[in-house]
């Protein structure tokens, strides 16, 4: 209910399919798909200590053969983190690190609501809703961070999709390690300056 009336006033930015049609896994789905709105973006519903807190909603929904996401970025320098909190719902987060053109390391976190995931330093992420309800989850990231979406757009993509089957590979990466799991953190640190960049 919270973050209902924190975002009711505020004016969101949309993603619509086409403005993410690079790193859709099923080409054929999207040949003949239109344009709809995919999820909504709450920027900078509050600011605190160097922080911005924006909250993300992605209602379920296929795309051809894989589960809804987020286009996927990257941070400006690298050296950022972020903390994702889930709301509403439950998502998966999944986060690389790229260097020197290949997959270093690859991992998921499955959250649900009041859960945590910690995005760490030199990671590039993608949120995926993989249920039947609202995805609906906060983040806290330094206010000088800036998401960078060359290397999912060049590469359609994260390195693994989930699909109807499960997850898959993501052909263009040259190599790419076995996915690894991780739990989420079971409530927010109570000292969140490990987010600041200096």
């Amino acid at each position: 209910m919270k973050s209902e009336q924190k975002i009711k006033n505020k004016k969101p930015e949309i993603r619509h399919l086409y403005n993410m049609k690079e790193v859709i896994y099923d080409k054929e789905w999207l040949k003949t798909a239109s344009n709809a709105e995919l999820y909504y973006m709450y920027r900078s519903v509050k600011k605190k200590n160097g922080l911005v807190y924006d909250i993300t909603v992605i209602p379920p929904k296929m795309l051809g053969q894989e589960f809804i996401k987020t286009k996927g970025h990257e941070h400006c320098q690298g050296t950022f983190q972020e903390l994702y909190i889930v709301l509403k719902g439950q998502g998966i987060f999944l986060a690389q690190k790229y260097e020197d053109g290949k997959i270093k390391d690859v991992f998921a976190v499955r959250a649900k609501k009041g859960e945590v995931v910690i995005v760490p330093e030199h990671y590039g992420h993608v949120t995926i809703n993989p249920s039947e309800e609202v995805l609906e989850m906060a983040n806290w990231v330094d206010e000088k961070c800036k998401g960078i979406y060359d290397l999912f757009e060049k590469k359609a993509g994260a390195c693994y999709y989930y699909t109807q089957s499960g997850w898959v590979k993501n052909k263009n990466y040259k190599q790419v390690p076995e996915l690894r799991f991780e739990k989420p953190l079971k409530s927010i640190p109570s000292n969140l300056n490990f987010l600041k960049h200096e």
